[in-house]
């Protein structure tokens, strides 16, 4: 939305509303008549509309054209203007939602101080709209991790573009938050952000919670139409409904659609990106998703890594839980010392950052005292004994011989923690009190020497 939209059936009105504009350093667009004012309408949203009330020789007069612009381009800030004015005119056009009312001959600063109000007023609506969905979140992306900088690099590369991105990982890894972060870092960062949850949405709604339905002439607006201008995330794509699939393939073909129960085109302006943790070329085989949709949407595919690829970032994101629950839930700030964050570093995370974020806010919640994070906390609280000084041993290792179950102890171990370190050698050497060069010689004694790059930089497993 960059230009004004100029509605009169004299000429010589509508150049000089557009010269006035245009001075102001505004973009016009002008329409003689009704129809000519839709089609500009639906070739793109304008930013306002100046719209005179009696169109000579048009199939609509400006009150007509006002209610399709109020039902169809809610978010359209309408100054009427009218050399027959009075004020039952004026009356009538403010209750069908014009923001002003303006009688010929005009005051060009007149105009000009209502046009700049109703912008500015518009602005603010839109703003505070996002407040109340809570869209107005910070993207910050937190991580220091070779994978973490590939991550932002490739979505700072994104956010320069207007294209579909199609992301994938696991779940708790951030898809949402990366999605955010093209956002935020876009030119659409002004405009909403918008989340289809497929998943939870049921199949039935789903259209009706996508496109919007008219009742009796009152519209609801769908979360395509509250995403014009912005973004619209489709969380977990996987779980759209098959039979909703043609339909939102052809928004992203047309841009426009039909409310439930409505005959009018609505236009939309959008950027898609969508999410899923499952293989949708699987999903496509096995005929629960549409090939033509998937080759819409992964346009530009980018996969969010684990939290097990970026364990040097653990220490520095369970920091930041610790900083977030302090000031939102006032839970104490506690300390994480160095051995704390080597014991989260060793841990398993199949739900990934949003299991690390859980944990810190259990941690918080139930601690006793207001020193620092000690390792046994952690542990799951499963109202057994002390478990943090014992060691549950599965079949697997109960089953060999000493010898064996060392090795294998062993291997696992110094595994992890190069994991641990991204691949430093010298880092794990010195977190497990060996040098560097007995390090290596115990892991090619282990059989693992293939599996890590003879350097200080990287482990590959």
């Amino acid at each position: 939305m960059s230009d004004i939209l100029i509605v009169d059936d004299e000429k010589d009105i509508r150049e000089l509303i557009s010269d006035i504009l245009r001075d102001e350093g505004f973009q016009t667009r002008m329409a003689s008549n009704s129809d000519e004012a839709i089609s500009r309408l639906n070739d793109a949203e304008p930013a306002l509309m100046v719209l005179d009330i009696w169109l000579k020789d048009s199939r609509m007069d400006g009150i007509d054209i006002l209610k399709q612009v109020k039902r169809n381009n809610p978010d359209v800030p309408v100054i009427i203007i009218s050399g027959h004015g009075n004020i039952e005119i004026a009356v009538a056009a403010i209750r069908q939602g014009a923001y002003d009312f303006i009688e010929k001959p005009f005051n060009i600063d007149q105009l000009m101080v209502v046009i700049n109000r109703a912008m500015e007023t518009n602005r603010l609506r839109r703003e505070n709209a996002q407040l109340r969905r809570g869209e107005v979140r910070p993207a910050e992306m937190l991580g220091r991790s070779a994978a973490f900088r590939r991550l932002r690099d490739n979505l700072d590369k994104l956010a320069k573009s207007n294209g579909r991105v199609m992301l994938s990982g696991e779940p708790g890894t951030g898809k949402e938050m990366a999605a955010r972060y093209i956002h935020a870092q876009s030119p659409r960062a002004d405009g909403p952000f918008v989340i289809v949850p497929c998943a939870t949405i049921e199949p039935e709604r789903m259209e009706d919670v996508l496109f919007g339905r008219e009742i009796d002439g009152r519209v609801e607006p769908g979360l395509l139409e509250q995403a014009h201008g912005g973004v619209i995330y489709f969380d977990e794509v996987a779980d759209m409904p098959l039979g909703t699939q043609p339909k939102i393939l052809r928004v992203l073909t047309e841009q426009q659609f039909s409310r439930a129960g409505g005959t009018d085109k609505v236009r939309v302006d959008l950027r898609v990106i969508s999410s899923t943790n499952r293989d949708l070329e699987s999903e496509i085989t096995a005929g629960r998703f549409r090939q033509e949709l998937f080759d819409r949407l992964n346009v530009v595919p980018l996969a969010v890594p684990s939290l097990d690829d970026r364990r040097e970032d653990i220490g520095l994101l369970a920091q930041h839980f610790i900083t977030e629950f302090h000031d939102e839930q006032n839970l104490t700030a506690r300390e994480l010392p160095e051995d704390t964050i080597a014991a989260l570093q060793a841990m398993s995370w199949p739900g990934n950052i949003r299991q690390l974020r859980n944990m810190i806010e259990r941690v918080l919640i139930l601690a006793e005292d207001t020193g620092p994070i000690t390792p046994p906390e952690l542990e799951p609280q499963n109202g057994g004994g002390d478990v943090a000084d014992t060691l549950t041993l599965g079949p697997r290792i109960t089953a060999l011989a000493l010898r064996e179950a060392r090795e294998l102890f062993e291997r696992e171990y110094l595994l992890n923690q190069i994991n641990r370190f991204g691949g430093n050698i010298s880092r794990t050497a010195q977190f497990v009190g060996m040098e560097r060069s007995a390090l290596h010689r115990k892991l090619k004694s282990l059989g693992v020497v293939g599996g890590v790059r003879v350097d200080d930089d990287v482990a590959v497993k």
